[in-house]
């Protein structure tokens, strides 16, 4: 799951041998020990933590494959394979690079790398040179939906838009989520003609994280995918992001300004905060230079060719990610992040319910496609790709439900789907959990938008329906998942034989729910459509929203 990055490392790998997993001194019942030897696989010290790009990852790839392949699945990949080929590119600075702000009339200053900007990286160039002047934006959100528009009077064509990261609290968490993510800002900016942008550290994240720490892990690597021309996608290649400014930076770009720098800082410390739009005296002039190194990887994709005549060119998609972050900072003397639960559960989760299907003789009425993604920790890379380059036809996808990191510590009495409430898929759902016999329960959490967090918000943007699935928080739930982001999460510890130990049965029962669920959609009269007026399903386009 997609909520922080660790920089990963094969050399300390090397002095260490893997270790074999933990087995219970009982025979766990057939369906229970399907999952689980999916998972002593995947996630096993052989796999190294399943980084995307790594030899490791691909015999995860292989093994997904030949699952797909005995549980009935046809190839749905490239040229007839099960894999779909993945052009990810690594990309990182390849200098410090250079700032220097002119004030109007006045001779240009240089800024200081690590005190005053720390440099962005340019997927799409080699080299990026920006100069320009420079006008503030708040948050450098428009939404017009919930009366916001933090360009509101200014014109920012032919300029660089300067904004804070993320999004005020008064939004609702799905929608902040979405108008927080740092790319919908520059979505937002280049539709509206803006030639870059800086991201300016606030009093929030600086207590977070300083910027010099930020500073340290500057040249770390990030990946998108590649387009045929090599080059990295962007979803606004027209304006890049330039980097960051700290507090004493932007106070440099502020000086003179009709707002002066101190009244803004004061007004940042209200998470409700609404800024006045203002063009800085001045110019920016950026210098960058970004390195970049292709790199393959895959998506595995089966199908399961529905039965209707009618319905079977509909096809439902059930993701999962394959990846995980790899081999990193020893933590005890282990150095592999494993994924257990993040997400070789939820690999696991998808290959049994594919089995399923071809256990009960009744194949759905829809097509369903099984799909492993990489990347995910990422960004959401692979799914990404796969949502924008389908390896079928594009207009076929109706509906998609994730798999991502449920978590099976516990005996669940109710599931969740987060952005249930927001298509028809809420009801299906709901049926699924009735006949299962626990409940459906609201997000629990949606301060925390979810629903923007994993590979499921890639075919959101592509307008399709879509479910986030997990076990419920009633009960034990609360604590259980409490504790697993506490202690397990990105950590070497998310592997078998740790505390606490994943709970098998309740791990079949999940299974059963998802199946339950992809049954219902794909056998129900109607293709699943968003609510209308839906946000999301507006904003993209999406079937039934309008």
């Amino acid at each position: 799951m997609l909520l922080l990055a660790i920089s990963c490392s094969s050399m300390a790998l090397a002095q260490q041998a893997p270790q074999p997993a933990a087995v219970e001194a009982t025979a766990l019942p057939p369906e229970q020990a399907a999952m689980k030897a999916h998972v002593m696989f995947l996630a096993s010290d052989a796999m190294q933590g399943r980084e995307a790009g790594t030899s490791s990852y691909d015999v995860a790839a292989q093994y997904v494959a030949s699952q797909f392949y005995s549980a009935g699945l046809k190839p749905a990949g490239t040229d007839g394979s099960y894999l779909q080929d993945v052009p990810l590119l690594r990309y990182k600075p390849a200098s410090e690079g250079s700032f220097a702000y002119a004030p109007r009339g006045g001779a240009p200053t240089a800024l200081r790398f690590g005190a005053d900007y720390i440099p962005g990286a340019d997927p799409t160039r080699a080299e990026t040179v920006v100069d320009a002047p420079v006008v503030f934006v708040g948050y450098g959100v428009d939404a017009p939906q919930f009366k916001r528009d933090d360009y509101a009077g200014v014109d920012v064509r032919g300029k660089i838009v300067a904004f804070f990261a993320g999004a005020p609290a008064n939004l609702p968490g799905e929608e902040r989520a979405h108008f927080g993510n740092t790319a919908n800002k520059a979505v937002t900016a280049q539709a509206k003609g803006a030639v870059g942008y800086v991201v300016l550290e606030s009093p929030t994240s600086a207590k977070v994280r300083p910027f010099a720490r930020q500073a340290e892990s500057y040249a770390d690597a990030r990946m998108t995918w590649a387009r045929p021309d090599g080059s990295g996608f962007f979803a606004a290649p027209d304006t890049p992001g330039l980097g960051s400014l700290s507090m004493t930076g932007a106070e440099k770009l502020f000086a003179g300004a009709r707002t002066p720098w101190a009244e803004v800082v004061k007004t940042a410390e209200s998470p409700q905060a609404a800024f006045r739009a203002v063009e800085l005296p001045g110019r920016l002039s950026v210098k960058l230079a970004t390195t970049t190194e292709p790199v393959t990887s895959y998506n595995v994709a089966g199908m399961l060719e529905g039965s209707d005549p009618r319905l079977k060119n509909e096809v439902v998609v059930l993701t999962a990610h394959l990846d995980h972050v790899g081999v990193g900072t020893p933590k005890d003397g282990d150095a592999i992040y494993n994924g257990a639960m993040d997400n070789a559960v939820g690999i696991a989760a998808m290959i049994e319910e594919a089995k399923r299907f071809k256990a009960s003789g009744q194949p759905p009425k829809r097509s369903i496609l099984f799909l492993a993604v990489t990347a995910e920790e990422k960004g959401l890379v692979g799914a990404d790709y796969f949502a924008r380059n389908p390896s079928i036809a594009k207009e076929r996808l109706v509906a998609n439900v994730n798999l991502d990191m449920p978590i099976i510590t516990y005996k669940f009495e109710d599931v969740i789907a987060f952005g249930a409430q927001r298509s028809t898929l809420g009801q299906y759902v709901m049926n699924a959990a009735q006949k299962l016999g626990v409940t459906f329960s609201p997000d629990p959490m949606p301060e925390q938008g979810l629903f923007t967090r994993s590979d499921h918000y890639r075919f959101v943007q592509q307008g399709i329906p879509s479910v986030f699935l997990w076990p419920g928080t009633k009960g034990p739930g609360k604590a259980a998942v409490d504790a697993f982001f506490a202690q397990h999460y990105h950590q070497p510890s998310d592997a078998l034989g740790q505390n606490p130990a994943i709970d098998w049965e309740s791990g079949a029962r999940f299974i059963e729910a998802n199946y339950m669920i992809a049954r219902e959609i794909a056998d129900a009269p109607e293709r699943p459509r968003w609510n209308k007026g839906d946000f999301f399903g507006t904003l993209y386009n999406g079937h039934g929203a309008r």
